[in-house]
């Protein structure tokens, strides 16, 4: 049986797939040293904002739709946090059990043996506990094209906000 990758290495590897994604969408990428907001990167498109946690597991819980990830209501609760300037996001990254296959390096190609699906938190009620389960619909997943329609929420939000001012 494979070892558990400790929690900086699964870090990295939601960054490196994040930053990969993003890159390919076009999007300016910020990493945050600490995460006091819930943020582990935030994202630009012209002007535009979006805020996402990192998460990743070797062991994914599977849903009947996808999957879902217990996430501690501190960082639930900043992340649907309704004055936030930025939508906030978690991203699960699902990476295989044996940390050696992450990564195959190829005569053309790096590979990364992972995938990655998104929640959006806007619009989401109070929960009691100290953890809820945040479910991830197998149909979002974590792609360049997705974070599309993250931009696409965030303008909207953004907007509707600054109809009501002047």
């Amino acid at each position: 049986m494979a070892a558990e990758a400790t929690s900086w290495q699964k870090e990295q590897i939601s960054r490196a797939y994040v930053h990969a994604l993003a890159t390919q969408g076009g999007y300016t990428i910020c990493d945050w040293n600490v995460d006091k907001d819930g943020v582990d990167v935030t994202l630009r498109s012209r002007g535009l904002m979006i805020d996402i946690q990192l998460k990743c597991t070797q062991r994914p819980r599977v849903t009947r739709d996808g999957y879902s990830f217990d996430l501690d209501v501190d960082t639930y609760d900043k992340l649907r946090d309704p004055e936030r300037s930025a939508p906030g996001h978690l991203a699960l990254l699902i990476v295989p059990p044996d940390i050696g296959r992450w990564v195959t390096h190829q005569p053309n190609s790096v590979v990364l043996a992972c995938h990655g699906y998104w929640a959006s938190f806007q619009g989401l009620e109070t929960v009691r506990g100290n953890t809820t389960a945040v479910r991830l619909p197998r149909q979002q997943e974590l792609t360049a094209k997705a974070m599309g329609s993250m931009f696409d929420a965030a303008r909207r939000m953004t907007l509707g906000g600054l109809r009501g001012l002047n």
